[in-house]
């Protein structure tokens, strides 16, 4: 939230600059994330001074210039000059060489020494549109005869810059959403930490007299969700650009000064975070009921949009069509134009959780809406619209059509708490002396009803919707105090816990690390993800109706929980591609959800991708339209690496992969029970993000492989003392035998003697018959004590191709 510094200090008296305010602020616990210098005008009219024309004669080659002599205080000048009113004598305002001014926002001039048709010019005369402080260009600004020479524009314009201060307001903090909740907190910090006696500075405002005649009956129809509502009409108004001070209060906060009746409701609601409504008077019909919405009932918002409502939202109606959704956005038919003449001025308490679900529900976060969802003042609602008024009257003219009506349904009352002295210097961790908590609570407006011995009854004021319990209003104590100032202990006491076997964090920071060392790199996914990209992208394998949905979704694209680490993965390498960083390596930790007719689901899982070229450019990588994309067996490659590193290495089995969200791949097994699917992205989801590479990922099912790690034993043996023999197959087969079922046979048929299987040649083609490929695979065989015979090794692989030809239908090639 932005707040002005030179707004502030109307309602606290205060020397402090921008900077030590804001550490005011940071320590109270309104941290400031940072300032910013706002120039008055652009430039600050730097170089520009005040000056006396002396001399002013006819330019001797140009029939409407003149030639002036100026003094500046410091120097005389002469300076070229073709305004028609310069004349000798005058005090005028006097841009010097090296003066940069800004006629339009953004537009640089700079005024340099130059020769107008001969004669030498040393700056510039200036009228109003060349300083930007107005619009007119009929001739130079003359100044008052009496005018200081030589002294800056800036000071005689009284051209006073601002600071905008920008305030990372937490949700609990709904006091501090105006000038004056922030104004607050710095009183009660320079009260209590420098002794000072400042107190809040609030606007004068005087009671509301009707003087016209423009009554608006008022209904409250649904009195749950609206808890309390003000409002008056008012008469021959006129609508017209705000005055330059509220501009300029308006702008110091990031808004966009709209019109004179606008800008006013705006500017209360940064003065005391109070949002009102104005509405055109013609649109009500003499009515305003309150009342939920009926369902299908639509409404033209502001923003030119038209919304549908499902029957929980609350909205301002004239009886008979919606005009407004309380306390979110107002309708585009009923709101001030240039034509309005007559008003009517909301001001309302409205039910905090029903506004935060009707904002979510239709995508709006509106200024009213973030006041209305923390929980605004009930206090100062009739104070704002009183506020509201006079300076409609101040500024817009007209007079009050009516009688204010003040409904109040159940409106929440102060809060009463009881604390405990003891309890204070148990949580804060120090002692702090009775005299100073009661001087914090006083400046927190916080009212002492009850003293008994240790314990306090108390009395919470209505601003401070946050504070409902004793630990609250110490957490108000502290921040007051000042957290710095709580000593840190020279001594600490710690419980060491006992170890469980398998540390499951340190388990995972090293596959991390393992993960890091080949190349690539962790990314952190929401949690929260469109409910589109299971119903559309999930391939029959996810379920739109096993969505976890948020009943109140920030936005449609964060309206359910993932069910699949995968889309997460896609946005990252789409938004990477997006950004000339194609060849990727990415993995991530996270947790899936999904909801069954059983309960709810939430699985640990680990997914892990490669896509792009197998290496960045490089002098040794091949030339242009020859690179190497990575392939599917890279990816397996990591993924048996890492489950080797864990200790699952001599005990996987590899499956066919039934999983609809590969487009093809392998499942991975461990104790019958599927560890990891491994494979690679259907077409159809690569379309959707618009990556152009394959992209090949495993997701690991971390709870389960945790859960097996149990079973894990270390195991050592001796370094074998023979060497191993190497034998090979080439072997025909029909084509839908994988290498995998012929690794497992040839280990089924020989596991003492047989290390490992590989497959190093792999042809399809010419010479072979229909259906057939021929697979050259090498056998690995060895004995750890002793060379093996040739006799040994001749019965070994006549045993495992033996077992291949009966399970496997396999043929040796000639």
């Amino acid at each position: 939230m932005k707040v002005s510094y030179n707004w502030l200090k109307k309602y606290i008296q205060t020397d402090l600059s921008p900077e030590e305010l804001g550490k005011i602020l940071t320590d109270t616990g309104l941290e400031v994330e940072s300032i910013e210098k706002i120039e008055a005008i652009e430039g600050g009219l730097q170089g520009v001074v005040i000056g006396h024309v002396l001399t002013c004669e006819k330019h001797p080659d140009a029939d409407k210039l003149n030639v002036t002599t100026v003094h500046i205080g410091t120097e005389e000048l002469q300076i070229v000059c073709g305004a028609p009113n310069v004349a000798a004598g005058q005090k005028v305002v006097v841009a010097t060489v090296g003066t940069t001014l800004y006629p339009n926002p953004g537009e640089a001039f700079h005024i340099k020494k130059a020769k107008i048709r001969g004669v030498e010019s040393f700056g510039m005369l200036c009228a109003e549109d060349e300083l930007g402080i107005g619009h007119s260009h009929a001739g130079i600004i003359v100044l008052p005869e009496d005018t200081e020479i030589g002294i800056p524009a800036s000071a005689y314009f009284d051209l006073s810059d601002d600071f905008q201060i920008e305030i990372g307001l937490t949700p609990n903090r709904a006091d501090a959403m105006g000038h004056i909740g922030v104004a607050r907190d710095i009183k009660a910090a320079l009260n209590f930490h420098q002794k000072s006696k400042l107190s809040i500075q609030w606007p004068a405002v005087k009671e509301l007299t009707a003087t016209g005649n423009l009554n608006i009956d008022i209904q409250i129809e649904n009195q749950e969700d609206c808890l309390r509502y003000c409002g008056v009409s008012m008469e021959n108004v006129q609508v017209a650009p705000s005055p330059e001070w509220l501009q300029k209060a308006l702008r110091s906060v990031g808004l966009n000064p709209i019109n004179n009746l606008v800008d006013i409701s705006n500017y209360v609601m940064r003065e005391l975070g109070t949002p009102l409504h104005i509405f055109d008077a013609k649109a009500l019909k003499g009515n305003v009921v309150v009342r939920s919405a009926h369902a299908g009932e639509k409404l033209v918002t502001l923003d030119k949009v038209e919304r549908t409502f499902n029957g929980s939202e609350l909205l301002i109606t004239n009886g008979e069509q919606a005009l407004c959704i309380a306390g979110v956005l107002g309708g585009d038919s009923s709101g001030v134009s240039n034509e309005t003449t007559s008003i009517f001025i909301e001001s309302a308490l409205f039910d905090a959780v029903n506004i935060r679900k009707t904002a979510r529900l239709h995508g709006l976060n509106t200024d009213a809406s973030f006041r209305f969802e923390r929980g605004v003042d009930p206090a100062l609602t009739i104070y704002a619209l009183q506020r509201c008024v006079q300076l409609i009257q101040e500024i817009a003219g007209g007079q009050v059509g009516m009688e204010m009506i003040d409904w109040i349904g159940n409106m929440p009352s102060n809060k009463k708490i009881t604390i405990h002295l003891s309890r204070v210097n148990q949580l804060i961790g120090c002692e702090i002396d009775k005299e100073s908590i009661f001087t914090i609570l006083d400046n927190l407006d916080i009212q002492v009803l009850q003293e008994n011995g240790d314990e306090i009854n108390i009395e919470i004021p209505s601003y401070r919707v946050d504070v409902t319990r004793e630990a609250d209003v110490i957490e108000e104590i502290l921040r007051i105090y000042g957290f710095n100032l709580v000593p840190i202990p020279e001594k600490w006491n710690l419980s060491l816990p006992i170890s469980p076997k398998i540390n499951k964090d340190q388990l995972q920071r090293s596959i991390s690390e393992l993960l890091v060392g080949k190349g690539f790199s962790e990314v952190m996914n929401n949690s929260l993800t469109k409910s589109t990209y299971a119903s559309q992208l999930g391939m029959g394998q996810l379920q739109d109706d096993h969505s976890v949905r948020m009943l109140n979704p920030l936005s449609q694209d964060l309206d359910v929980m993932r069910q699949s680490l995968l889309f997460g993965i896609l946005e990252n390498i789409e938004r990477n591609q997006n950004r000339q960083s194609p060849n990727l390596r990415l993995f991530e930790f996270g947790k899936t959800y999904a909801k069954y007719a059983s309960g709810y689901a939430e699985s640990s899982q680990l997914i892990v991708c490669m896509t792009g070229q197998t290496h960045s450019d490089n002098w040794l990588t091949p030339e242009k339209g020859k690179e190497t994309l990575v392939s599917y067996y890279q990816m397996k490659a990591v993924v048996l690496g890492l489950l080797e590193r864990l200790g699952f290495g001599g005990q996987l089995q590899e499956k066919e992969l039934k999983n609809a969200l590969f487009s093809d791949g392998q499942s991975i097994e461990l104790h019958k029970k599927t560890i990891t699917e491994c494979g690679w992205a259907t077409s159809e989801q690569l379309n959707a993000f618009g990556i152009k590479n394959p992209v090949y990922y495993a997701v690991i099912q971390w709870d389960q492989l945790m859960d097996l790690l149990n079973r894990v034993k270390i195991e050592y043996s001796e370094l074998p003392k023979s060497f191993a023999i190497r034998r090979d197959f080439s072997l025909l087969v029909d084509k839908h035998v994988k290498f995998t079922d012929l690794r497992q046979t040839a280990i089924q048929a020989d596991k003492k003697l047989l290390k490992s299987v590989g497959l190093f040649d792999v042809y399809e083609g010419k010479n072979l018959d229909s259906g057939k490929k021929s697979y050259a695979l090498s056998f690995t065989l060895q004995d750890g004590d002793r060379t093996l015979t040739d006799q040994e090794i001749d019965q070994c692989m006549s045993k495992i191709q033996s077992q291949l030809e009966k399970e496997c239908g396999t043929t040796l090639r000639n």
